[in-house]
């Protein structure tokens, strides 16, 4: 398994847009049918996303998947007529467009409670990053799915929630933030 964070070109926040939710969507369910992979949990930001990813065994090919995923996406939403941001002459000659930053931030999964830590962090970034007060309140986000499989209280992590303090601040650089 794989934790992803993956972030759009200077940041912009291209995911307000519901075609761009929608978009993104379209491309992970379809790049899914060439290449299998499931999503465990993922949590889509304005300006980035987070993802943990499990893969087939002996398949730990995720950059070619990430790479038609980003591509398929700047095509088809350019082609609809959004905009990217200018790019250097270096990066158009490499063919990189400004939709996505170049790179992607990718930490292997290493045991259970690695995986519990990244799962807790993806569900409670939209909370860290002051969109909501609480989880459940943020729509673009697997916490619901997860909520009706009983893994998460649907209250887990609210601000108003004494009993839990959620403190990532030892990850940041383990999730590309």
């Amino acid at each position: 398994m794989f934790f992803f964070t993956v972030v759009t070109d200077r940041r912009q926040p291209i995911f307000r847009c519901q075609s761009a939710r929608s978009l993104l969507g379209d491309c992970l369910r379809q790049c899914r049918t060439r290449w299998t992979f499931e999503i465990m949990a993922i949590v889509l930001l304005p300006d980035h996303l987070h993802a943990i990813w499990s893969l087939p065994s002996g398949d730990s090919n995720y950059s070619v998947r990430w790479s038609w995923i980003k591509k398929e996406f700047s095509k088809r939403w350019l082609g609809a007529g959004h905009h990217e941001y200018e790019i250097s002459a270096a990066r158009r000659r490499e063919g990189r467009r400004g939709v996505w930053q170049p790179r992607f931030w990718e930490h292997t999964i290493k045991s259970d409670d690695d995986y519990e830590r990244h799962f807790d962090y993806i569900h409670y970034n939209p909370v860290k990053h002051g969109f909501v007060r609480c989880p459940h309140e943020w729509p673009h986000s697997s916490f619901h799915r997860w909520v009706k499989q009983g893994v998460y209280p649907w209250h887990w992590a609210c601000w108003n929630d004494s009993q839990r303090s959620m403190n990532f601040d030892d990850m940041n650089e383990s999730v590309g933030e």
